[in-house]
C-alpha cells in the first residue's frame, strides 16, 4: 500500500512538471497542491506552486507561499529574488527591498536584475526561462530566399518560400526584392532538391502562404494577396491587401479555392491557425479599432465554413506594437504568437499565452532562448505531442532572409537510485535523501520507498550533491553532475548509495540492557526477549556479523567470585545465542570482567539502591566485523 501510494505521488509530480512546462498552469496548481497535501517532496512542490501562480498573474496567491518557501533551509537563492518581486507586486516595497538585498548578498551582486530591480521586469518569463528548454537546429531545405511558416502534416512539412526555381517569369516583391511566395512541401528530413510546390490551384503569381490545416489534413487555410478568379482586389489607394483563403484536398491536389467571408479590401487578414476541432480560426489583422499595428483575432468556423465576427484577443495578447503569426496548439489551446510590442530579446519574439481556470488569457510568457534571438523570430509551430516543432528567423547564421529552424524540447532528466545497506545490500526504506546544488542550496528532499528507491527531476549541466541519512546508519554525501548528457532523449541518472550501519548492536537491534538477578547466571525471561533480537540481527539481517561477548557484575561479593560469575553469565548468553541459530564461529570470545567496569558509583562499600546495582549486572556485544 505504501509503495503504491508513493509510486502514485511520483507520477503526479511528473504530471505537474509536464503541465507547468506546457503552460497548463491551472492544472499544475491543482497537482502541486495535491502533492503538498500528501507531503510528497513538499518543499519543492511549494516552490513550483508559487511559480505557477506568478505565471497566472496572481501574485497575491503566490505571496504567502513564497513567504514560507524563503524560510526553507538552504533554499535556492533565486527564491529571494522571486519573493522580493512578488512583494513589490503586492505593494510591500520596504519588505521587497529587504529580500532583494538578501538575494544580492547571497552571491548575486553582478546579477543585472539586482541593478534594475525597480524597472518593469517580467518575473513570469524570468522564472519560466531560468533554464533553456529547447534545442535548435537548421533544416536542410532552406535556400538564399525566404522560408517560413513550417507546418508538419502526415510526415511532410509545408511551408512558404520565395524560391523561384523553375519559374520562367520572375515576379519580385518590391518590399524586399525577393520573388513572390508560394507554398512548398518536403519530407521531415527534406532537402532543397526534394522540395516541390504543392499540387493544385493554391499557388498563383501573387503571394501565397503560409498555411494551416484541419486535423484530418483535407482542408487548408492560407494567406494570399486579395487575388480571386484571376482578379486583383485593391483598396481605394490601389493597395492589394492580404486575405485568407481555403482549399480542399482532392486526389492529391489542393483545389476548390475560396476566399473566406471576412476578407476586406481595405485591410489585411492573414496568418491563419485552425484549432484542432476545426471550430476556431485565429489570424492576424490590421483592421480598424485594434490595439496597435497588427493584432490577433479569432473567429468561429460554422458548419458551412462561414467565419463568425472577428473577436480581438484583447490587451493582454495585443499591444501598441505588432502581434502576428498566431499558432493555436492542440493541448489546452495554448496560443503562441510573435510580437514586437511585448518585452523581448530582440525584434519579433515568440510568446505563449497563459489561461486561468475560466479559460481566460491572463498572461503571456516570452519563450526565451534559443527560440528567440536578437532578430525576428516568427511562425512558431509545435507538434501535437509537444516535443518538437519549427520556428522561422532572420537571425545571424542563416542562408537567406528568413530561414526555418527545427527545435526539440529538451526532455526530462530523471535522477533515480536506491539507498541500500552497505553490509547486507538490502534496500533501506524510509531513508532521507536531500538533493542540493554544489553550493549547498537545497533543491528537494524525499523519503525512500520500501524498495529503497528515490526519484526526482533535475537540470542538465549542473553539479549536485546527494545526501543520504537514516537512523542506525552513518550519513553519507555523494557528488555528481549532469554535464555532457544527450539532450534529445529522456535520460535517467542512476545513483545507488550504500549506507554503512553504525557498529553498535544495541542500536541496530533496538536492544534494551540484558540484566541478571543477583548472584545468578540464568537467562531471565526479559533477557530472552532481548537476546532474541540479537539472534534475529545476526541470522536474518547481518548474516556475516562477528561479535564478542562481555559480561559484568555489580560490586557485591568478592572480586574473584565476581569474575567467575561474570564468566558464567557470558557463557549463558553464548549458549543461548548458539542454541537459537547463531553460528558459534561468529562469536569470537565470551568473557567475564566481574566488577572491573562498573557503570556508576556503586563500587565496594558504597551504599546504592538495588536498581543502581542492577545497572552493573549486564552483558554487552562488541562488533568485530560486519561482513
Amino acid at each position: 500500500m505504501i509503495s503504491t501510494s508513493i509510486f502514485g505521488q511520483k507520477a503526479k509530480q511528473k504530471r505537474a512538471e509536464r503541465q507547468f512546462n506546457t503552460f497548463s498552469f491551472v492544472r499544475a496548481v491543482n497537482t502541486y497542491e495535491k502533492l503538498i497535501d500528501t507531503s510528497f517532496n513538499k518543499h519543492y512542490a511549494m516552490r513550483k506552486l508559487a511559480d505557477a501562480y506568478i505565471m497566472l498573474r496572481q501574485p497575491e496567491k503566490a505571496l504567502g507561499i513564497y513567504e514560507k518557501v524563503v524560510e526553507q533551509e538552504n533554499v535556492p537563492s533565486e527564491y529571494f529574488l522571486y519573493y522580493a518581486q512578488t512583494l513589490r507586486a503586492n505593494g510591500e516595497y520596504q519588505e521587497s527591498k529587504k529580500w532583494m538585498k538578501k538575494y544580492r548578498d547571497a552571491g548575486n551582486k553582478e546579477d543585472s536584475r539586482v541593478k534594475s530591480f525597480f524597472k518593469d521586469d517580467d518575473l513570469a518569463s524570468a522564472i519560466f526561462n531560468s533554464k533553456e528548454k529547447n534545442i535548435l537546429r537548421k533544416v536542410n531545405f532552406n535556400t538564399t530566399f525566404n522560408e517560413f511558416g513550417a507546418y508538419a502534416l502526415n510526415d511532410e512539412i509545408f511551408f512558404a518560400s520565395s524560391r523561384d526555381e523553375g519559374v520562367s517569369v520572375k515576379r519580385l516583391y518590391g518590399w524586399d526584392g525577393q520573388p513572390m511566395l508560394d507554398i512548398f512541401k518536403t519530407s521531415e528530413e527534406g532537402s532543397v532538391e526534394g522540395t516541390v510546390k504543392i499540387e493544385g490551384d493554391v499557388n498563383t503569381k501573387e503571394h501565397d502562404g503560409p498555411a494551416t490545416f484541419s486535423a484530418d489534413g483535407t482542408k487548408m487555410y492560407f494567406s494570399r494577396n486579395n487575388y480571386d478568379n484571376n482578379k486583383k482586389i485593391k483598396d481605394v489607394k490601389g493597395i492589394m491587401h492580404l486575405g485568407i483563403y481555403s482549399a480542399e484536398l482532392n486526389d492529391g491536389n489542393w483545389t476548390n479555392v475560396k476566399a473566406v467571408n471576412i476578407n476586406n479590401s481595405d485591410y489585411s487578414i492573414y496568418h491563419p491557425s485552425l484549432s484542432k476541432d476545426g471550430k476556431k480560426l485565429y489570424f492576424t489583422s490590421d483592421m480598424p479599432k485594434g490595439y496597435g499595428g497588427t493584432d490577433i483575432y479569432v473567429s468561429s468556423v460554422g458548419s458551412n465554413g462561414t467565419l463568425g465576427e472577428p473577436e480581438n484577443l484583447g490587451a493582454i495578447v495585443n499591444s501598441e506594437g505588432n502581434e502576428t503569426f498566431p499558432f493555436i496548439h492542440a493541448e489546452d489551446e495554448t496560443l503562441y504568437f510573435s510580437s514586437d510590442g511585448h518585452v523581448g530579446l530582440g525584434l519579433m519574439d515568440v510568446f505563449a499565452s497563459v489561461k486561468n481556470e475560466n479559460d481566460e488569457i491572463v498572461n503571456v510568457i516570452n519563450l526565451g532562448k534559443p527560440i528567440n534571438s536578437k532578430k525576428d523570430d516568427i511562425a512558431y509551430y509545435l507538434s501535437e505531442d509537444g516535443f518538437k516543432g519549427y520556428i522561422s528567423s532572420n537571425r545571424k547564421g542563416g542562408l537567406g532572409g528568413d530561414d526555418i529552424y527545427a527545435f526539440t524540447r529538451i526532455p526530462l532528466l530523471i535522477l533515480k537510485g536506491q539507498i541500500f545497506d552497505a553490509v547486507n545490500n538490502e534496500p533501506i526504506a524510509g531513508a532521507k535523501v536531500v538533493l542540493t546544488r554544489k553550493n549547498g542550496e537545497e533543491i528537494a528532499y524525499f523519503i525512500t520507498e520500501e524498495d529503497g528507491s528515490y526519484e526526482h527531476l533535475i537540470d542538465r549541466d549542473e553539479d549536485f550533491v546527494l545526501k543520504g541519512s537514516k537512523e542506525k546508519y552513518q550519513d553519507i554525501e555523494k557528488g555528481f553532475n549532469s554535464f555532457g548528457l544527450e539532450k534529445e532523449k529522456e535520460l535517467v541518472v542512476d545513483l545507488n548509495i550504500g549506507l554503512e550501519p553504525i557498529e553498535d548492536v544495541v542500536l541496530l537491534a533496538d536492544l534494551e540492557t540484558i540484566y541478571f538477578d543477583l548472584d545468578k547466571d540464568f537467562i531471565r525471561p526479559d533477557a530472552a526477549i532481548e537476546l532474541d533480537k540479537v539472534v534475529n540481527l545476526m541470522v536474518n539481517t547481518y548474516s556475516e556479523m562477528v561479535i564478542r561477548l562481555e559480561s559484568h557484575t555489580d560490586s557485591r561479593a568478592g572480586d574473584d567470585y565476581n569474575i567467575a560469575l561474570s564468566n558464567r553469565r557470558a557463557k549463558s548468553t553464548y549458549d543461548y545465542l548458539v542454541s537459537n541459530g547463531v553460528d558459534a564461529s561468529r562469536i569470537t570470545k565470551y568473557e567475564g570482567f566481574g566488577e572491573t567496569q562498573l557503570r556508576n558509583k556503586c563500587s565496594n562499600n558504597v551504599k546504592c539502591l538495588e536498581e543502581e546495582h542492577q545497572l552493573n549486572r549486564r552483558t554487552e556485544f562488541i562488533i568485530i566485523k560486519m561482513k
